[in-house]
């Protein structure tokens, strides 16, 4: 696939990363000589300096023939209008751009990016797509990452085992004797930093980072049974009201009538703009690293605090000084990748990172075959997929057992007229089905030829 990446920060580093690695013709355009100088070095991907809205640029990027255009430039016109010319004067076929200014998003102007007006395919709002991964790890809890498949019928759940854990030290299979009608299953462990997909007789230790899948109504047993418990928070204070947190906060207040939500922001204007805005929550104007604010917002009786600024050093050290306030759940945005190991370290118990989900967000539409759904895990060491069988799919006909699929894949949930199964090696595959399955990176293309309609089905 020949793919053009307008934008060589560092959604358009991780899509090129991605993409490059996976063998597509890739090409990235930027105006800054020293980023374009950087992805040369490190990648093996085509760069070139110049503007991703450009003509001229594209057309020497190869836009004539090219098959998909994404754009995520810092600038959400310059993304725009790169997919216009795209458009209308290469006819590129798919049009991705990332789109961060909400006042594109309101419903109301929804035929804004219609075929007749500005022609985009798919529009990514990285603030939207983390505002939903935060209220999903405030709904649970206990857990370090939530991802949801089939119209929220399946959940993909990370989760740390403690020393508490009552099921560590004990083989994946015993858990089906032990909890026969429990509809979940063990799809991937993080040890050391390294990620693997188990076999039957692996155990969970202590550290362990486990992602289960199961189906949507059993998430919080499964969380139970691995040693999580935690009750929501109902005293929440967000730190940020940018983008992402103003819509945070004004979720909780819609529909969470009974959590009390304060919103410290450092700017007067946008804590002025914020508290307009929300009409329950408390916003208070200054810096979310001063101990005396700190206090007056109610540190002490806080259950959970979510750092949201664009500043990852202070958001990481204002949930460090939470935790020494006794706050029970802290959660962090966090900009660049390499401060993710620290985190458990410094006891921050979830985080999100806007690249990666802005990158699972694009591969979901470069993926080839029947994938209806995507994201990646652990910093791109795994995909899960959500993918529908088709007749001529290997999988399809045969036990599970019989299949023999690779080493790092595995099947977590099958969804069949709306009912999700847990499979075991003697369920089959029918041809339909939505298929949910944990990969590790370098096995995905081999889970998009499984998806994939073959020449003899015509």
């Amino acid at each position: 696939m020949k793919v053009i990446v307008c934008g060589a920060g560092q959604v358009g580093f991780g899509i090129a990363k991605q993409l490059a690695a996976e063998q597509n013709d890739v090409t990235v355009i930027d105006q800054s000589p020293q980023l374009v100088q950087q992805i040369s070095d490190s990648l093996d991907v085509r760069a070139i300096v110049g503007h991703g809205a450009h003509p001229d640029v594209l057309a020497r990027a190869g836009a004539a023939d090219a098959d998909m255009l994404i754009a995520v430039t810092f600038h959400d016109e310059v993304n725009m209008i790169a997919c216009q010319v795209g458009h209308s004067v290469f006819r590129v076929p798919t049009k991705i751009a990332r789109i961060r200014s909400q006042s594109y998003l309101q419903p109301g102007f929804q035929d804004l990016f219609s075929q007749d007006n500005l022609p985009i395919d798919v529009i990514i709002s990285p603030e939207l797509e983390v505002s939903r991964a935060v209220l999903r790890r405030l709904s649970l809890p206990g857990a370090s990452d939530i991802l949801n498949f089939a119209e929220g019928k399946v959940a993909v759940v990370g989760v740390t085992l403690e020393e508490d854990c009552p099921i560590v030290n004990t083989p994946l299979r015993q858990l089906t004797e032990l909890f026969p009608d429990l509809r979940s299953r063990v799809v991937g462990i993080s040890r050391g930093g390294k990620l693997f997909v188990p076999r039957s007789e692996d155990q969970m230790i202590v550290d362990d980072e486990v992602y289960f899948a199961a189906d949507i109504r059993d998430v919080r047993r499964t969380l139970g049974i691995f040693g999580h418990e935690e009750q929501e928070a109902r005293r929440i204070i967000i730190v940020g009201a940018g983008n992402i947190g103003l819509s945070v906060a004004l979720e909780l207040e819609r529909n969470h009538p009974g959590v009390r939500v304060k919103v410290i922001e450092r700017q007067r204007d946008r804590a002025v703009y914020a508290a307009d805005h929300l009409k329950r929550t408390i916003v208070l104007n200054g810096d979310g690293l001063d101990p005396e604010l700190l206090q007056e917002a109610g540190i002490a009786d806080t259950e959970a605090i979510v750092t949201l600024t664009n500043d990852d050093q202070a958001n990481i050290l204002t949930c460090v000084l939470a935790k020494r306030e006794g706050v029970g759940r802290t959660m962090s945005l966090i900009n660049n990748h390499t401060y993710t190991p620290l985190m458990r370290s410094l006891g921050i118990d979830a985080f999100m990172n806007p690249r990666a989900t802005t990158v699972s967000s694009v591969l979901q539409h470069v993926r080839r075959g029947r994938i209806r759904g995507l994201q990646s895990v652990h910093d791109g060491a795994a995909e899960v997929i959500e993918a529908e069988a088709l007749d001529t799919s290997p999988l399809v006909g045969k036990p599970l057992r019989e299949v023999n699929l690779p080493d790092g894949i595995l099947v977590g949930a099958i969804v069949r007229s709306g009912e999700v199964i847990i499979p075991d090696g003697t369920t089959e595959i029918m041809a339909g089905d939505r298929v949910v399955l944990f990969a590790r990176f370098d096995q995905v293309k081999k889970v998009e030829q499984m998806f994939r309609v073959s020449l003899e089905f015509f």
